[in-house]
């Protein structure tokens, strides 16, 4: 399935019965950078009731009603991030409580409506799947894999050399299989191409 992340910040404020509720949903990496943006925003608010969010990074879900009745809060604003298919992404909304209760139907409705409000001026980037490489190569065949890593855009990240060459390629997952032909190809079978890392998600 095809995901995606933020292209830059976005925020909105609803009034709803009195109580403001502010928006916002921003890019991350992970977990932690959320947490350091959740922190954040309570500094920006002192006053605030509630700060509630979701977190959608890398696979992984999280979310808080913080202080919210369970289920009102947090998991509303998930289902959002869901809903548009975004991972990398973290959803906050800012409660200042207004005097005027709005009971579990009016919270979820609150909750939802704040943070599909600020996803409506958000740009999407897709998020592709990449992989490094390591190209294992003969000396005299390091020119003709240097075309073609330039040809494709993809990113040496690194090269090292001793007894053979070593080239270390950034590149899409689903790209890999065919470079590795490419690159056989190129240097008549004398290349071998090694797993560098994991595979990660980024944006492209």
């Amino acid at each position: 399935m095809t995901t995606y992340t933020l292209g830059a910040p976005v925020s909105a404020e609803l009034e709803i019965r009195k109580s403001r509720f502010i928006a916002h949903a921003m890019p991350v990496a992970d977990r932690v950078a959320a947490m350091a943006q959740i922190d954040a925003l309570r500094a920006a608010h002192p006053g605030a009731t509630h700060v509630c969010w979701a977190l959608l990074a890398a696979g992984q879900s999280g979310m808080s009603d913080d202080g919210e009745p369970s289920g009102t809060a947090g998991r509303p604003i998930l289902e959002v991030l869901r809903h548009h298919d975004l991972d990398g992404t973290l959803a906050a909304v800012v409660r200042y409580y207004g005097g005027i209760k709005l009971g579990a139907g009016g919270l979820v409705r609150a909750y939802t409506d704040a943070i599909a409000t600020a996803l409506r001026h958000a740009t999407r980037v897709e998020r592709i799947r990449r992989t490094r490489v390591q190209l294992v190569l003969d000396y005299p065949d390091e020119a003709r894999a240097r075309r073609l890593i330039e040809q494709s855009a993809y990113v040496l990240d690194a090269s090292e050399y001793g007894m053979d060459v070593r080239l270390t390629v950034d590149l899409p997952l689903d790209e890999r299989a065919r470079f590795e032909a490419s690159v056989r190809d190129a240097t008549q079978g004398r290349s071998r191409c090694l797993m560098s890392d994991d595979e990660s998600d980024a944006v492209t």
